[in-house]
């Protein structure tokens, strides 16, 4: 037993307070104390003579009373004197009355509780002479009470109030209880009981204690109630003595009930104890948890312990308190008081991990969560795994969040210290997850260690481990590790010099790093640099000398790949060194760092000044540098007198707006193009003269990078305006003359003319491409130093410069389709290094896939399959781990493929088309007649190498606010569409990038150079302003498309001559075409910023975009269906008039074109789907106010959703042309006919009628007389049905099997009309399977069959698990189990007939589906004799061999039944009986012929 003794103060009990009981009064007199005594003498001396007369000599001047030989003879003669003597009543009051007379005075009472002398000499210690007297039963309960009246006279001795504790012989009131310990029985133990529990409640808190922890020693088993009772009332009163009453309960032998109390008990005492006695409590409660309250244990735990973090904060992490010790000791002890319990008991271990699963709102997580799991993932190594998945869980759900770890370890390194190694675990494994939460955490987690641990060990495993995720070749995992360690650099670069060492690893990797992973490794080493320069110490200069000479030889390298490695540690060791605000403070002799900053900077330029693609990644990131640093003013003057030869390089004067001189190159005449300026513009950009030029073409490649470094450097000197350069914006390009673009002029080219006249448009697109990067900034913000009149001038020279681009995109794809080139790429990409970031290839290819699909021979399936084995081996690698150069790679430098990604199937299709006809068949292009060009045609040849350009910058949006009236003679928006659309395409893209499925799935996600990564919320933030326009240009394509005219085409003409464009006669605009075109980019791109994940997160971006696309008026329809009043303005109103403004538009076109209708539903699907995710985070955040209405609006929403879907499916397409290409668009009646099924009242009930009535109608009548009322569903899209209506139901089935295993949970009362419902809902499911797998009786295509075969198995599977349902409800619901089992044997035997066919057909399609199916069916099988077995229902069961039959049911002959008659009759008498028999099961080990 543990007894704790507490200084507390002196609690003595009051003068005035009354004991319960009263001690044997003596009669005051006024007679002398001599006399009182002389009364007493004759009581003392016949006790004295009764105890002489059992031997015992209480009188003893050597010590204690002196007890006779024998003491069990003793109490035999006492009992009996004292119980059956003729005066035992008198003689026992009177030896009663003796004794308590005896013991008045301390001196005699001490004497009877101390142990006696056997001998009386001393020799033999035993028990006390009291001790005796309880042994007696006929005086116990007297003498009890005697004794326990005598304890509140010896209150008053403190012995804390003495200074020292008193020995237990000192101490009467101890020695007293001492006497009740273990006695041999009590004779009343209720009345003892009661007696001693009210002593206890008025002794003092030493005594109490005392007492309380001898309990079960004195009461043992006998009367455990009034204890637990009294100790419930005590423990309210005053909570100090939880440690003993703990211990004494511990030790009590309590039934259920009181343990429950006890339990009970214990848990009100968390909130009111000290600190220093929660470790006692709590391991009390953990080790006596049960099976039936661990759950409640646990909870209460959870939700009243005040733990770690409550009063730590960032500030006592830097203040350290000076009562922080104290609080440290008893949180540890907490935690070993815990960890301690878990160890002991499995049982706890798995009760809070299903506890904390159970959990599923942020707000319901606390900080002792985290420690939970630290503890148990430091008992139990099986559970580390499941441990480490639910802290990635609760991080993605944003249940565990980065100020609860602060709380954690932040200003707890004592408490921390032990559980180091394990916190560091969970970093790696949360650093080496894909999902960016997890990493973000574990970034956060990483930072809070090594800023917490300053000793030299903890640092250096926190960088060891961060090196071993630098190495591990994963993409993500190697990004966030360096993140960490930018981080840490740039905050602690002092500490970690001494450390470097241990970092030196990261440059091992340096050749498998992206741009992006580059930056931030030399961003690691710069800020080192730095730190070292301002510091004489040697060790640190060394690493910043090391540094640099580590460049330096990149930089000299011959190698592009190690060069570039060079250029980005040059301007990134410059950001660092080079900043307008460093300062070195080193020895004298040591160069100041600015100087040593440039000199690196002029060597690098040095190094590659004869090389385009390393000068064109110097631009870039000196440029990006540029707009992130501020460097010293003699860096930024030498970069001013650098650019400053742009001028001289690249363009040159113009008279009168017209060429000086007319030359000839390369047997090419040139002419001024695009001149925005007319008469006054002084000079022309030398495209065609550089182009033609062998020694000089190569500078042209660096024009766009050297162009964007130029208006930087203006940018920053002229506080932000490009007034210094702004004739560049609108002075005229020198290329080709237009008449080598017409049919006759380009035949009479050579090859090589050819080229220089493809790369010139080019090298002008991306030309164009660079100023609207550029111009754009002086639109998009505020300038001051610019008019408005000069913006204005601006946006109508950007538009004219956007229609340019458009004219040169279309010019230069018909050029490359007659004659196919390899563009030069104006970016620095090697080896491992990946497209752009928002510039990769095919970036408009995803627009129109189904109606620019083309029928191709089995030759160009086979080169597709051929480049798609090409395309999965470059990118399977997802990870972006080290790897040797793959074919793709060798193709690419030999030429022979464009792209650094194969492109998508139908981009493949289309070039090698085009190219095939290049070389076979001559190109229409080459032949007299005119072919008409659409101006938003998908350039698909221009696709192939569109990651070669130049990329948009996100403020090139800004210009879909703009617009252009001017020239024409009427506003027609249809003429501005195709600029819009063009920068829609390119907006969709990179969305597509945002979007989390397209994250990883690239070879490579390196960001083009110059070009700086942008997260997702800059990203919307920057584009926010653009949604009102984008809903604008909507509505005007949505009105051309309704007008359905083509009138007033001059437009496109009269603005593009406008632009200065040269007049192409077959170059044609047609309004449907681009008004779809653009239709179809804004529905793309409005479904995926709604589900993009941070949107969610900014409430004020999401509520811009769903207001940009409310209707003028919200149907009352809408909100009546709904039956709730709800506030405009807020969210969810805002998701109702998206939903309703897409509805409107969806019934609009739903009359004249198929694809823009099921574009708009699948739009509604996204906008139901995001409205599902925000009232979701409300829900967790607990802020939903409208829970009734969130509970009415999205089952509204969704069944008008279905609504809307069965409309398309039924609708009467008229044009035959849509009719005639079913079956291209077979994926978009999947995506509808899902939409229809999912989101209908009653899916079962529909699959139930399509696979059972009109599917079948399909399958079995001409196409002609089938009147079953969808429109859609034909022979060119039976497949597709088909298949969805697979997928559906046994979807429908899976969520079925869950309701079910609800059910198989142990709750009370489970209603009989809840099962039956539930079996009518599997009856639905399997007559819809069985229905589609006897299909393929009447259908010979094999596709069907191979369907049939893998869902009908995969349906088997799923029906499997509801099988402990069945055989629980068999005796009540056994016909519908019977006829369940019965209906589903007959799709098993058709499947086995399938099976079959295939085999003896070779049918692969359908072969590689057969073993998982017919694992699952003999698993049927055996699961049905099981069922049958254990239900006494008396059901007959058979079991045999299946004939061998076609799907016409004929028996057919095989090598089974020729080789052997006999098993003709064994067959014939295991045939399966009739179908009126209760169960009829076939033996699913078939043996049909293989």
């Amino acid at each position: 037993m543990v007894l704790l003794h507490h200084k507390v103060p002196s609690r003595k009990r009051p003068s005035s307070s009354v004991p319960p009981f009263l001690p044997p009064k003596i009669a005051k007199s006024t007679q002398p104390p001599q006399q009182n005594g002389v009364a007493e003498a004759p009581a003392i001396d016949k006790m004295v003579s009764v105890l002489a007369e059992a031997g015992c000599t209480l009188i003893n001047s050597a010590g204690p009373p002196c007890l006779p030989s024998d003491p069990n003879k003793f109490r035999r003669h006492l009992h009996r004197l004292f119980s059956s003597s003729e005066n035992a009543p008198a003689l026992r009051s009177d030896f009663l009355s003796g004794f308590s007379s005896y013991i008045r005075t301390p001196h005699n009472l001490r004497r009877v509780l101390t142990p006696t002398n056997k001998d009386g000499f001393g020799s033999t210690r035993s028990e006390s002479f009291v001790r005796h007297l309880l042994l007696v039963p006929s005086i116990q309960l007297d003498i009890q009470s005697i004794l326990l009246e005598k304890i509140p006279e010896y209150f008053d001795v403190n012995p804390e109030h003495l200074g020292t504790s008193l020995s237990l012989e000192d101490d009467v009131a101890r020695l007293i209880i001492n006497q009740f310990r273990w006695l041999d029985f009590i004779v009343d133990p209720n009345v003892f009981t009661d007696k001693l529990m009210q002593v206890l409640s008025i002794s003092p808190l030493h005594l109490k204690k005392e007492i309380i922890g001898s309990l079960p020693e004195i009461i043992g088993d006998q009367n455990n109630r009034t204890v637990v009772d009294g100790l419930e009332q005590m423990l309210q009163e005053d909570s100090s003595i939880i440690v003993p009453v703990l211990d004494s309960l511990s030790n009590l032998n309590l039934d259920d009930q009181l343990q429950e109390q006890v339990t009970t008990i214990a848990l009100s005492c968390i909130r009111t104890i000290d600190a220093e006695h929660m470790p006692y409590l709590l391991r009390f409660l953990l080790l006596s948890a049960t099976p039936a309250n661990v759950r409640r244990i646990i909870s209460q735990i959870r939700e009243q312990l005040k733990f770690v973090g409550l009063s730590n904060s960032r500030a006592s992490h830097h203040n350290k308190l000076k009562g922080k010790s104290l609080v440290n000791n008893s949180e540890a002890s907490i935690l070993d008081a815990l960890r301690s319990s878990l160890r002991f008991k499995n049982l706890l271990c798995q009760e809070i991990l299903k506890e904390l699963n159970c959990l599923e709102k942020p707000r319901d997580h606390k900080v002792i969560d985290i420690w939970l799991l630290m503890l148990i993932y430091s008992n139990s190594e099986s559970l580390q795994k499941s441990i480490e998945k639910m802290f990635k869980k609760k991080i993605i759900e944003d249940c565990i969040e980065e100020v609860m770890l602060d709380q954690c370890i932040c200003g707890n390194k004592e408490l921390v210290q032990d559980y180091f190694p394990l916190f560091l675990s969970l970093s790696e494994y949360l650093l080496a997850c894909k999902e960016q939460k997890a990493r973000e955490f574990g970034i956060h987690m990483y930072t809070r260690l090594f800023e917490e641990f300053i000793d030299t060990y903890s640092r250096q495993e926190v960088l060891g481990a961060l090196v071993t995720h630098v190495g591990s070749g994963v993409s993500f995992e190697v990004q966030s590790a360096l993140d960490t360690m930018a981080m840490l650099a740039s905050k602690y670069a002092q500490d970690l010099i001494p450390l470097s060492s241990h970092m030196n690893g990261i440059l091992d990797y340096l050749e498998g790093f992206t741009v992006e992973n580059l930056n931030k490794v030399y961003e690691v080493f710069g800020h080192l640099a730095l730190s070292a320069r301002s510091v004489a110490d040697s060790y640190g200069s060394s690493i910043a000398n090391e540094v640099l000479m580590i460049i330096r030889k990149q930089v000299s390298n011959p190698d592009l790949k190690y060069k570039k490695m060079g250029l980005i540690g040059t301007l990134k060791i410059v950001s660092c060194l080079g900043g307008a605000n460093s300062v070195s403070y080193a020895s004298a002799s040591q160069k100041p760092n600015w100087e040593e900053a440039l000199e690196l900077l002029k060597t690098s330029l040095d190094s590659c000044k004869q090389l385009s693609l390393p000068l064109i990644l110097f631009y870039d990131e000196l440029t990006a540098m540029l707009y992130h640093r501020t460097l010293h003013p003699s860096i930024m003057e030498w970069i001013g007198k650098h650019v400053g030869e742009f001028e001289s390089v690249f363009l040159s004067d113009i008279e009168g707006g017209k060429l000086s001189s007319k030359e000839s190159y390369c047997g090419l005449e040139g002419e001024l193009w695009m001149n925005l300026d007319g008469d006054i513009s002084p000079v022309c950009l030398n495209i065609l003269p550089l182009t033609s030029s062998s020694l000089q073409s190569a500078s042209l490649q660096i024009l766009p990078a050297n162009f964007l470094l130029l208006s930087a450097i203006e940018r920053l000197t002229n506080q932000g305006s490009l007034g210094g350069i702004d004739a560049l914006l609108g002075c005229p390009l020198h290329l080709p003359s237009f008449k080598y673009l017409s049919g006759a002029g380009w035949k009479s080219l050579t090859g090589q003319q050819k080229q220089i006249v493809s790369v010139s448009l080019y090298y002008a697109a991306n030309w164009i491409r660079e100023l609207l990067n550029a111009f754009c900034t002086q639109v998009e913000g505020g300038i001051a130093c610019t008019s408005q009149a000069t913006k204005e001038h601006t946006v109508c020279k950007l538009l004219k410069r956007l229609r340019n681009l458009v004219f040169l995109d279309i010019l230069l794809n018909n050029s490359i389709e007659r004659c196919s080139i390899s563009l030069p790429e104006l970016h620095f990409y090697v080896d491992h290094f990946g497209p752009p970031l928002l510039n990769q290839t095919n970036h408009m290819g995803h627009v129109e896939k189904n109606e620019h699909k083309r029928t191709q021979d089995s030759t160009s399936q086979k080169n597709n399959r051929r480049r798609k084995k090409i395309s999965r081996a470059s990118s399977s690698d997802t990870n972006g781990k080290l790897k040797q150069p793959t074919i793709l790679d060798v193709l690419k430098k030999a030429g022979a493929l464009t792209s650094q990604e194969v492109p998508n199937e139908e981009s493949i299709d289309l070039t090698s088309h085009g190219r095939t006809s290049n070389s076979a068949d001559p190109n229409p292009c080459d032949s007299d007649e005119p072919v008409i060009i659409e101006v938003s045609a998908v350039t698909k040849a221009l696709e192939v190498q569109r990651f070669k350009f130049r990329p948009l910058l996100v403020q090139c949006f800004s210009i879909l606010t703009f617009s252009e009236n001017q020239g024409s003679c009427c506003s027609d928006p249809a003429a501005e569409l195709p600029l819009y659309l063009y920068l829609l395409r390119d907006l969709h893209y990179k969305l597509d990038y945002f979007t989390p499925a397209k994250q990883f799935s690239s070879r490579s996600s390196s960001p083009p150079a110059g070009f700086t990564r942008m997260t997702v919320d800059d990203f919307m933030n920057k584009i926010r302003s653009l949604f009102p326009s984008l809903k604008k240009h909507f509505d005007n394509a949505v009105c051309i498309l309704k007008e359905s005219d083509e009138t007033c085409q001059a437009h496109w003409e009269v603005q593009s001559a406008f632009a200065e464009n040269p007049n192409v006669p077959n170059l044609g605009l047609s309004r449907s075409e681009v008004s779809t075109f653009v239709f179809k980019e804004t529905v793309h791109c409005f479904s995926k910023m709604l589900n993009l994940s941070s949107i969610q997160r900014e409430k004020a971006v999401l509520s811009d975009l769903l207001e940009a696309f409310q209707p003028i008026k919200t149907p009352d329809s809408v909100l009546s269906d709904i039956q709730h009043n709800i506030l405009p303005g807020t969210v969810e109103y805002l998701y109702l008039g998206a939903y309703s403004y897409i509805e409107g538009v969806l019934n609009i076109v739903c009359s004249f074109c198929f694809t823009l209708a099921s574009e708009s539903l699948l739009t509604l699907e996204s906008i139901i789907n995001s409205f599902q995710k925000f009232l979701d985070k409300l829900e967790e955040n607990g802020k939903n106010i409208h829970s009734e209405f969130n509970h009415r609006a999205l089952p509204t929403l969704r069944s008008r959703l279905g609504a809307s879907a069965q409309k398309l499916l039924r609708h009467d397409w008229d044009n035959s042309q849509l009719q005639s290409s079913w079956k291209s668009k077979g994926e978009i009646v999947q995506k509808v006919l899902h939409i229809y099924l999912e989101n209908s009242e009653s899916p079962s009930d529909v699959l139930d009628e399509l696979a059972c009535s009109i599917l079948p109608q399909v399958s079995s009548t001409k196409e002609e007389d089938a009147h079953h009322g969808f429109l859609t569903l034909c022979s060119a899209t039976f497949v597709v049905w088909y298949k969805v209506l697979h997928e559906v139901n046994l979807s429908v089935l899976n969520k079925l099997v869950k309701e079910v295993v609800l059910l198989e949970k142990p709750i009370a009362g489970v209603q009989l009309q809840i099962v039956e419902k539930l079996l009518i809902k599997l009856q639905h499911c399997v007559n819809v399977v069985v229905s589609l797998v006897n299909m393929c009786k009447t259908q010979s295509k094999v596709s069907v069959h191979a369907m049939a075969v893998k869902y009908g198995g995969k349906f088997v599977d799923s029906f499997l698990k509801v099988f402990d349902f069945l055989q629980a409800h068999y005796n009540t619901c056994n016909e519908i189990i019977i006829y369940l089992v019965k209906e589903l044997q007959k799709a098993t035997r058709t499947i086995q007939t399938l099976c079959s066919e295939a085999k003896g057909l070779k049918q692969t399609i359908v072969t590689s589906k057969i073993p998982a199916t017919k694992r699952s069916m003999e698993r049927f099988l055996f699961c049905v004799k099981a069922l049958l077995h254990t239900t006494s229902s008396g059901c007959s069961f058979w079991m045999g061999n299946l004939k061998h039959k076609d799907l016409t049911g004929q028996v057919v002959s095989s090598q089974l039944y020729m080789d052997d008659q006999n098993n003709n009759v064994e067959e014939n008498s295991a045939e399966t009986v009739d179908d009126d028999q209760p169960a009829i099961v076939s033996s699913e080990e078939d043996r049909e012929v293989e």
